[in-house]
């Protein structure tokens, strides 16, 4: 993990990584840094930030490479040393560039992207995606979805979501399964139909509704009525 360390080394943070690194799981420790980096900076954010983190893999790699064709500087770090993962310190955003930063780039799903969950919306509905152990039944999950509310989760722990929706929604159009035995999907069909969701539920940052991407595609398959009131929305979010 000293890749992400070293691309964040300029302005270094007060706040230490910790984690401890498995073996049998390096996959998890780094997904663990990522949300490190995702919550402490705003690198994940940029746009090539996929491109930079797919560079530094290459460069582990090659460095990798380089060791095997020298045994010397191989020898000299004992396997316990080179398993050892160091503190990784990333950039901790100031509290008033958060004030300055305003509203957040939504994802490719003109929504967010959390820990625990993402959500993505269109103009008709909002689907949650709640990812949970692989293998989990039906059953042992407890969703309530409400004209102003959703909750969320796995009998017998905390809910995951439970919290007041940005707005309404028609319970009676609004439904949950779970796909591929680990997501569970929640669809919520949208009261107004007209109108982009700053946020899913209360509590999460705000996307800025200027930066969505309404599917053009789909709008032949609109009424002329709702057609023609799309354009105008999507003609205001160009201007604006």
């Amino acid at each position: 993990m000293a890749i992400i360390s070293e691309m964040q080394e300029e302005r270094p943070s007060t706040v230490p990584f910790k984690a401890s690194f498995d073996s049998s799981n390096p996959l998890g420790f780094l997904e663990k840094a990522l949300d490190f980096v995702g919550k402490e900076s705003n690198f994940l954010m940029k746009d090539t930030a996929e491109k930079e983190i797919a560079a530094a893999v290459m460069a582990a790699k090659e460095r990798l490479r380089e060791a095997e064709k020298n045994p010397e500087k191989k020898e000299s770090v004992t396997p316990k040393e080179s398993l050892k993962p160091e503190p990784m310190e990333v950039e901790k955003p100031k509290e008033e560039d958060k004030q300055e930063s305003g509203p957040i780039v939504p994802n490719k799903g003109n929504g967010l992207d959390f820990e625990k969950y993402s959500w993505t919306q269109n103009l008709q509905e909002v689907t949650v995606n709640i990812p949970i152990p692989c293998g989990t039944k039906s059953r042992s999950v407890t969703c309530e979805i409400k004209k102003n509310r959703l909750k969320v989760g796995l009998k017998g722990q905390d809910p995951i979501i439970d919290e007041q929706l940005f707005n309404s929604v028609k319970p009676d159009d609004c439904f949950w399964n779970i796909e591929d035995q680990k997501v569970i999907s929640v669809l919520l069909t949208k009261q107004d139909q007209m109108e982009w969701w700053k946020y899913c539920v209360k509590g999460e940052p705000e996307i800025d509704t200027q930066k969505v991407e309404p599917e053009t595609s789909k709008l032949g398959d609109l009424d002329p009525e709702t057609r023609s009131s799309v354009e105008k929305m999507m003609m205001f979010y160009s201007l604006v």
